[in-house]
């Protein structure tokens, strides 16, 4: 039986670690926290997973909270305009607004209920499960008594021994800064009560603000997730260590930039005192292989290896489809070593999709370009381009077909007669 190491507890870690464990292998996964520390702590991300990742997920039987959480059957965009000529500091209007139908529902679980459930199913079903934070030194011991050894866990001193990959990462620094609030009590969008869609509100100049329904720690809820161009209005929460001051702040900003949705929240309040989050990370992909000091080699995944800015809500389907592509990888090997050459084939073989992910998403972090805005345009006009545009986060691969190329999209509006 081959043994495998698989360093850090997130989605794609314990994703993989469960589906190798249903195949044979003996896995060992190493966590810095335990399941209820995890539980109880801050939450760590917001994630929305759209059809192709949530199947992954179906396929190992590990999508638990399936039945529970909010069934998120659209994606709608808006699009703040310029602020009135008599009211240059007041609310801001709405100048495009429409929402697509998903092909296949999407779904949102905070990740404090889904890595503390599967990290006691990993343990329940077998699996090896020490916590423990892992440094670069016990990689090196560890990497002479495992077939594999994996790094799953996208901060800290081990993503340091996977270098920038410049050609594949034309961003040095963060592009937003990011404020997250969990909260319950916000209103349906009265454009559509009667079922649940992620909402993407766009300031031109300023950042975005994203909506979307979860279930987290407490049941139903709701996040407000701004992103912010750094050094404007929206880059404020640096400081902010309270989480009423969090959330006070974020209505504020709804209340001048995206007041449509500002309607909705006048009941909100967070669902717990870990349910804000703040920060910045600027996009990279870096190199797949780490060096460990005594000459043995690891295998980044996910985010350790392409991570990318959250304005397209890639990065949990991201994981999802990196785990299931380095578990077929694996078990495609069989029997032979587990060497540098292998390890850069697989993950070549997982860049084959995520470069897509990470082409469209820096591109939506530069101001659009004319066809792109004529785009979204189009989009509350035609029902169809709205759809296709929303399936789109589910596979990011179409918009090579539509969007990027401006002859292109013009030839697609055009099969509309536009």
């Amino acid at each position: 039986m081959r043994k495998i190491l698989i360093v850090g507890a997130g989605q794609s870690g314990l994703q993989l670690a469960l589906g190798l464990q249903d195949r044979g292998y003996e896995v060992t996964l190493m966590s810095n926290r335990t399941a209820d520390e995890i539980r109880s702590g801050r939450v760590m991300s917001t994630q929305c997973m759209f059809h192709t990742a949530l199947q992954h997920e179906r396929d190992l039987d590990i999508g638990f909270w399936e039945s529970q959480a909010p069934r998120i059957d659209g994606l709608g965009v808006s699009v703040a305009g310029p602020p009135a000529e008599d009211a240059p500091e007041g609310p801001l209007p709405r100048i495009i607004d429409w929402v697509g139908k998903l092909d296949g529902y999407a779904q949102s679980v905070d990740q404090r209920v889904k890595m503390a459930g599967w990290m006691e199913t990993f343990a329940q079903r077998g699996g090896q499960l020490v916590i423990h934070g892992a440094a670069v030194s016990d990689l090196d011991f560890f990497a002479r008594t495992y077939d594999l050894v994996m790094v799953s866990a996208g901060k800290g001193e081990l993503v340091s021994m996977f270098g920038r990959d410049v050609s594949r990462s034309p961003y040095d620094a963060p592009q937003r800064a990011l404020a997250v609030a969990y909260v319950h009590g916000l209103g349906p969008r009265p454009e559509h009560p009667d079922y649940d869609a992620i909402r993407c509100n766009l300031v031109p100049g300023v950042g975005e603000l994203f909506v979307m329904p979860t279930l987290t720690t407490s049941g139903r809820a709701d996040i407000l997730f701004w992103e912010g161009i750094p050094g404007g209005p929206l880059d404020v929460f640096a400081g902010v260590k309270d989480p009423a001051e969090h959330l006070a702040l974020t209505l504020r900003l709804m209340e001048r930039f995206t007041p449509w949705e500002y309607a909705r929240a006048g009941k909100v309040e967070l669902t717990d005192g870990g349910g804000t989050l703040a920060g910045r990370y600027a996009p990279v992909v870096r190199n797949p292989v780490g060096r460990l000091p005594g000459g043995g080699a690891v295998l980044g995944v996910a985010d350790v290896v392409v991570a990318n800015d959250p304005i397209t809500g890639q990065g949990s389907n991201s994981a999802s489809k990196c785990a299931a592509s380095y578990l077929e990888s694996i078990t495609d090997h069989g029997d032979r070593p587990f060497d540098e050459t292998w390890m850069r084939n697989t993950f070549e073989r997982y860049w084959t999709t995520a470069q897509h992910v990470t082409k469209w998403t820096n591109a939506m972090l530069a101001p659009p370009p004319e066809h792109v805005l004529n785009l979204i345009g189009a989009a509350g006009q035609i029902q169809p381009v709205a759809d296709r545009f929303a399936n789109g986060f589910d596979n990011p691969a179409d918009f090579e077909n539509f969007f990027f190329d401006p002859e292109k999209a013009g030839a697609y509006l055009s099969t509309f007669g536009g």
